[in-house]
């Protein structure tokens, strides 16, 4: 009999495979060179929380002994080691493609030079920008004067200093400081030359002037090393029944900067004496991931980096397209009453959603708005237009999920602020994060109430609209309104479970229901009907749900399935997955979209969703995976996941012997080739 290492990868080493992903196109020689340093600055961003919750969740798994490996299928500790190992290769990949980046710019007269390269002048600039705007920020701390080595703060980068004397009295000192990222930018352009320009990194502005922060000393040499400490960002929520429940997330928040250690980045390059000494007082252990690195740490202020005015080595932002629905509509309610329309970002405007949001919000037949909000914008218009309807009299209902990682504190301040103004806000569900993406508009309509839904695979955030591929749909059919509305008494009325007849709604019926739309397909296919299933996703890891899926296969189901991300799956092995096939997609926007498609002897059933095939969206979320009825948007859906599917450019076929596989060189790219769809039609 197979293991289930014969059935499954490791989700933590298939996510590492993801990240590699992103490697390829920081190293693709056809991506623009300043996109290739950003794809650098998104992989070092996705591997710190890898590191932050789940290297975070394998060290607490450690601790519980013999039941980790059962859950994991392997130890813990081997995990750990493979992983370490990855990641150790990656980094020293990601140090070349460093290095080659910085040689191609350089081609196009941009130069990132050091402390060691400046001439007299640059250093000059440098030493009046650093007096000016970096020094009044630095706290050097003399590690020799002080009894404990000082806390390290996630996220933040620093420099180990080996400060000493040469001669005949030989001293040696270390000190500690932080690089400041509030203060002034991590790139500094410097003074062009003959229409070369220079960037220098705020790290080597603090290296050039290393004497002068330490002068009261006589140190004859002075030496920085980069040093990062990743934390456990794991909420550890108390159960002091006196605090609110905002009041323990913010005390949680806070708490998450003194996480323990899941690992440590340095210098390579970093003296082996001095790297003891600061090992031994942080008292890291092996598991604590103690990684070599390159110079800088970080990387992920290089998302960031400046175009510097050259517009061929960036991406050019597209020209986002008005849906046709709208074209002649005067008013949007009229428009989505005649028809349910599908928004697809970034191809088409986010702002449509907003001007529902607007119109609704001066509209007299507006009685009542009602939204989930997961995540949003710094500066939100969607917040915006739902204050000026709570302004203009309407009944604003907001749920704000105040446990959405990472963005905890923001969203508890977007409600204080919301609650100010009049709005009611609805701390999601206790014990249940709301991941769904939700909005009902209610208006007064011949005497009656009519409904307006908005049913989305991401956020109500116009800053990622610009960035993230979602569908998004505007419908008033009472079949998708009135479940809607059910979900909304729920969340007002926690005692009372939605009775939704359309929606899939975790975590009540979706892992049920998912299981059922399989098995129909392997009833099909036995009986010699068309069967198939169509998947795309973010996140591929629910074991019962692939061991389904692999049943399907045996039983002749074609199944497609586009993940970006994790993949637990192993496809195209005789016996257990021949009729698998997966793609994953990594381009200039992140697929985040959730379509899920079953044949059903050729009467197809379509959904988009916000729940991944996942544990948690599963079980522990409340996600709606939402019925598309229309037959052209039937249609539109299908279209853009062929044109995914025929992609040659960017996406890569996944195997179980090699998860990652460079693209195949062919002139057709999904993204390009869905942008002109949506905008002729064809």
């Amino acid at each position: 009999m197979a293991s289930k290492n014969d059935k499954f990868i490791n989700r933590d080493i298939s996510w590492l495979s993801f990240n590699e992903r992103v490697l390829q196109e920081a190293a693709n020689s056809d991506v623009p060179l300043i996109e290739r340093l950003r794809f650098l600055g998104i992989f070092s961003n996705n591997l710190d929380e890898f590191f932050r919750v789940r290297i975070a969740t394998l060290k607490r798994l450690i601790s519980i002994g013999k039941k980790a490996k059962e859950a994991l299928h392997i130890s813990p500790y081997r995990l750990m080691e493979e992983m370490q190992e990855i990641v150790i290769t990656q980094t020293k990949h990601f140090e070349s493609i460093y290095d080659e980046i910085q040689h191609e710019l350089q081609k196009h007269k941009i130069f990132i030079i050091d402390e060691t390269k400046f001439s007299t002048a640059q250093g000059k600039f440098v030493k009046e920008y650093f007096t000016e705007h970096v020094r009044p920020a630095l706290v050097p701390i003399m590690l020799n004067q002080v009894a404990n080595f000082p806390y390290l703060k996630d996220k933040s980068i620093y420099f180990a200093i080996k400060l000493s004397t040469t001669g005949k009295v030989k001293a040696t000192q270390y000190a500690l400081v932080e690089i400041p990222s509030d203060v002034t930018s991590r790139f500094v352009e410097l003074p062009s030359v003959n229409q070369n320009k220079y960037i220098v990194l705020l790290d080597d502005i603090i290296r050039y002037n290393l004497q002068e922060i330490f002068r009261i000393f006589s140190f004859t040499k002075a030496e920085a090393y980069t040093i990062k400490i990743t934390r456990d960002a794991e909420l550890n929520i108390d159960t002091d029944i006196s605090q609110s429940f905002l009041e323990k997330i913010s005390k949680s928040v806070k708490n998450r900067q003194k996480g323990d250690p899941v690992r440590f980045v340095f210098d390579n390059h970093i003296p082996k004496d001095m790297l003891t000494f600061i090992t031994q007082k942080m008292k890291l252990k092996k598991y604590d991931n103690i990684i070599p690195g390159g110079r800088y740490h970080n990387f992920k202020d290089f998302i960031k980096f400046p175009d510097l005015g050259n517009k061929t080595l960036v991406y050019q932002p597209i020209q986002t397209l008005q849906h046709k629905a709208f074209d002649n509509s005067k008013n949007i309610f009229d428009a989505i009453k005649v028809q349910d329309v599908m928004l697809h970002f970034p191809y088409q405007r986010f702002s449509h959603f907003i001007d529902l949001l607007r119109e609704a919000a001066i509209d007299p037949n507006v009685k009542t708005i009602k939204i989930t909000l997961y995540r949003v914008a710094k500066k939100s218009r969607v917040m915006n237009a739902l204050i000026n309807a709570a302004h203009n009299g309407k009944h604003v209902t907001a749920v704000v999920e105040v446990q959405a990682r990472f963005d905890e504190q923001a969203n508890i301040n977007w409600a204080r602020a919301l609650q100010d103004e009049g709005i009611h806000v609805i701390y999601g569900v206790p014990g249940l994060k709301v991941h769904s993406k939700l909005c009902l508009i209610s208006r007064v309509e011949n005497g009656k109430l009519k409904n307006y839904a908005n049913v989305s695979t991401g956020n109500y955030n116009e800053a990622t609209s610009n960035i993230y591929c979602d569908d998004s749909l505007l419908t008033a059919d009472p079949r998708i309104t009135q479940d809607v509305n059910e979900i909304f008494s729920f969340f007002e009325k926690n005692y009372k479970a939605p009775n939704c007849k359309h929606f899939i709604l975790s975590p009540l019926k979706t892992r049920k229901k998912f299981l059922s739309l399989i098995d129909a397909e392997i009833d099909f296919a036995k009986r010699g009907k068309k069967a198939g299933i169509y998947l795309k996703m973010n996140s591929l890891a629910d074991e019962e749900l692939i061991l389904k899926l692999y049943e399907a296969s045996k039983a002749g189901v074609k199944i497609k399935i586009i993940v970006r991300g994790i993949c637990a799956l192993k496809a195209g092995i005789p016996g257990l997955s021949e009729n698998i096939e997966i793609i994953s997609i990594i381009d200039k926007f992140l697929e985040h979209s959730r379509v899920y498609i079953f044949e059903n002897d050729e009467n197809p059933l379509y959904y988009i969703s916000s729940a991944d095939w996942m544990s948690r969206n599963l079980d522990v979320r409340i996600e709606v995976s939402c019925p598309v009825f229309d037959k052209k948007i039937q249609k539109e859906l299908r279209d853009m996941l062929d044109i995914q599917w025929s992609d040659t450019v960017k996406a890569r076929k996944l195997f179980l012997s090699s998860p990652v596989t460079a693209a195949i060189k062919k002139p057709i790219r999904a993204q390009v080739r869905i942008y002109d769809y949506l905008k002729t039609g064809k």
